[in-house]
């Protein structure tokens, strides 16, 4: 029997959670971790997803940012109904397909994609960002604002102050403050990236608001989306 395809395409896309959770394990060693050069970074892609009441539609989103003015640049959005149920740990499946045809509408090659979501910081360490980077083969990182896997010490209350998020006595990401006082997020490499490089990506996208600015956009395009469909 020939190997599934890593692209999501008509009859290569889990049918359920059992087979879903398969593929998760066998996709997960193809995760690279390079170091990244947050300062070389120019282009951030930013993406998200947004579900309608009842969860019968849902828009998924992706706003380019210059990363040095955080100005967009571009942005591209898909409207899809959930073609996978609802299931923690396994959102990639009904997230991805969108979230790549949006990006498929993009001009521009985003440097990096900060996703909504998690990366190695996921039960099989196969999480959203992790499945975007290995498909679109690109450098992608996770940006979760509660920890889905792991536990982790509180860090300082100063912005740029972090703690490692370990599970299973593995470290999987970091819990990183990005303001004073403010609850802090949740790094994970996705792929093609590494956690010091992630830090200090999020850090720089995350000026004034907790969430890095990509990510907002993208959250507030697709409601907008969403909104007037």
């Amino acid at each position: 029997m020939p190997a599934r395809p890593l692209f999501p395409s008509a009859g290569s896309w889990p049918s359920g959670p059992e087979e879903a959770r398969e593929e998760q394990v066998r996709l997960a060693p193809l995760v690279r971790a390079e170091p990244l050069d947050a300062e070389r970074v120019g282009l951030v892609a930013g993406l998200d997803v947004t579900y309608a009441p009842g969860e019968d539609r849902l828009v998924a989103a992706a706003v380019v940012l210059d990363a040095g003015t955080l100005e967009v640049v571009e942005s591209a959005t898909a409207v899809a109904r959930p073609a996978f149920p609802y299931v923690p740990g396994l959102f990639a499946f009904r997230e991805v397909p969108p979230l790549v045809e949006a990006v498929g509408k993009l001009r521009s090659a985003p440097d990096v994609f900060v996703c909504d979501g998690f990366g190695l910081a996921h039960p099989r360490r196969f999480g959203l960002a992790c499945h975007l980077g290995v498909l679109l083969d690109r450098p992608a990182l996770g940006v979760g604002k509660s920890p889905f896997v792991g536990t982790a010490e509180p860090p300082g209350e100063r912005r740029g102050s972090w703690a490692p998020l370990v599970d299973g006595g593995e470290v999987v990401g970091r819990a990183l403050r990005t303001r004073d006082g403010v609850k802090p997020v949740y790094v994970s490499v996705g792929h093609r990236t590494d956690l010091d490089g992630a830090t200090e990506l999020v850090l720089r996208l995350a000026p004034h608001y907790r969430l890095p600015e990509p990510i907002r956009r993208a959250d507030r395009l697709s409601r907008d989306v969403l909104a007037g469909l």
